[in-house]
């Protein structure tokens, strides 16, 4: 898949939901969003109930989804978090 999300607004969105949402055991929750890192924070995870976006190396990043309405949905949700927080 062609990478078109904003390398800057996803990590962006990660520290917001990490600053303004609730934390709950390892990940942070604002809007339906999760953030969580793996063990060594090397590589970022966001995800709602149907959309997983995993972000690591070089800034390259992949999402898992079933369709795609959901990464679309999941996408403006994103945006929504970045320009409200």
């Amino acid at each position: 898949m062609k990478n078109e999300l904003d390398n800057k607004l996803i990590l962006r969105v990660f520290e917001k939901i990490r600053e303004h949402g609730e934390k709950t055991e390892d990940k942070y929750l604002l809007e339906g969003i999760y953030a969580t890192t793996d063990f060594d924070g090397y590589t970022l995870y966001i995800n709602d109930a149907n959309v997983t976006l995993q972000f690591g190396f070089h800034n390259q990043y992949h999402f898992q989804y079933s369709n795609e309405e959901q990464r679309h949905q999941f996408e403006l949700k994103l945006k929504r978090i970045d320009e409200n927080y």
